[in-house]
């Protein structure tokens, strides 16, 4: 048996004999219908509720930060997270090409323009030397320390590593040339709840972080989203700024920003409070996933792609790395075609055609790793 039949045979084996494989499923074994029941008892099922609160003490509690601030997904979490930096259409926000699409979308949100850095074949991150690179050959300070990009005049307003598939990048690194810099980070750790480097989760190296809790998401609201921070004004301002920018009154309708309605329901985060609670063996599960996974490709012409050194990643999309764009084929064809759902990475940002416009610094590793990357079955173990 080749190593492709072997790998679907794993599959099979612990996600069933037959029916369809989906990549990534919700567990719901825990107190999410009593949490539910709870919150359409109360009357409060929209953005004010004891579940929201509850949930931005749990997302402080397990990431480490001392401020969460509830969204209504990821995407928006983001974007409002620049928005609160001061991006705007002026700008130039710098990030990976190999990202999900709303990554890219957020800061055009904005009216900023994307740049997009080369990411690294260990982490499938940000590459911290490709962006070193970059800024040094075409960023400038001017005389207030604000820099600027000296090929297009655009001030460089924020950066935005992403954790690929919850594996940690050299978040520490990309933070510590960003410094040099005077440009702000916001990690996008929208796959890496759980995960975490030296100890330290991920999300909160940077002057703030953003999660997503999407159906596919280790832990799931359904729809939903986070930013944290240890920025006590600026959680402040992300709150006022996802409630409509709306002044505090009893009856009086007053608001002094331009406001978004990015507020978590209740409904929503009364779900995700309960799979929260389930955070540690949901993240125990797939790790023993993986370590399966693992264990059958060693040593075969299938690269496991494992954390790197110093790191914990949640293994949220395990994924794996073909010899070739014709092998990684080869193998979606045949894993699919049994009802086994795999895919391949994302198509990188600036090949797509609303970004093809945005510019790039050299992309060698994304366009040599991105074509070979394949996901896998990659849920938390089914219960027997």
């Amino acid at each position: 048996m080749d190593t492709n039949s072997k790998l679907t045979s794993l599959i099979r084996s612990v996600f069933g004999e037959t029916g369809f494989i989906p990549l990534h499923e919700p567990r719901f074994r825990g107190n999410e219908k009593k949490y539910l029941n709870e919150c359409i008892d109360s009357g409060f099922v929209s953005s004010v509720g004891a579940f929201v609160t509850r949930f931005e003490e749990e997302m402080c509690r397990i990431t480490g930060a001392k401020y969460a601030v509830a969204t209504v997904n990821g995407t928006a979490a983001i974007h409002i997270g620049l928005v609160a930096l001061g991006v705007d259409d002026s700008c130039e926000v710098l990030t990976q090409a190999l990202t999900f699409v709303a990554t890219g979308n957020a800061i055009a949100y904005t009216g900023a323009r994307p740049r997009f850095i080369d990411v690294d074949e260990t982490s499938m991150g940000m590459s911290a030397s490709a962006l070193e690179a970059f800024l040094k050959s075409a960023v400038e300070l001017d005389d207030e320390g604000t820099p600027y990009n000296k090929e297009n005049g655009r001030r460089i307003a924020a950066c935005v590593p992403m954790h690929t598939f919850g594996m940690p990048c050299d978040i520490e690194a990309i933070i510590s040339i960003c410094d040099e810099y005077n440009i702000p980070v916001l990690e996008d750790a929208a796959e890496a709840i759980g995960s975490s480097k030296k100890g330290k989760s991920c999300g909160t190296f940077g002057v703030m972080g953003t999660f997503s809790f999407n159906g596919n998401k280790v832990v799931t609201a359904g729809g939903g989203g986070a930013v944290v921070t240890d920025n006590e004004a600026l959680a402040k301002h992300l709150k006022h700024l996802t409630t409509t920018a709306k002044v505090p009154h009893r009856w009086e309708y007053v608001h002094d920003f331009i406001g978004y309605n990015y507020r978590m329901p209740n409904v929503n985060a009364a779900l995700v409070c309960a799979q929260l609670e389930q955070l540690d063996t949901f993240l125990a599960e797939k790790r023993a996933l993986a370590e399966k996974y693992k264990a059958l490709l060693q040593d075969s012409e299938i690269e496991f792609i494992d954390e790197p050194e110093n790191c914990k990643a949640n293994f949220w999309l395990i994924a794996i790395r073909f010899s070739s764009e014709e092998s990684r084929d080869e193998f979606l064809q045949m894993s699919n075609d049994s009802d086994v759902m795999t895919r391949p990475a994302w198509e990188p940002l600036h090949q797509l055609s609303m970004f093809m416009a945005s510019d790039q610094a050299p992309l060698p590793v994304t366009e040599n790793i991105s074509s070979r990357i394949v996901n896998i079955p990659s849920s938390a173990m089914p219960s027997n």
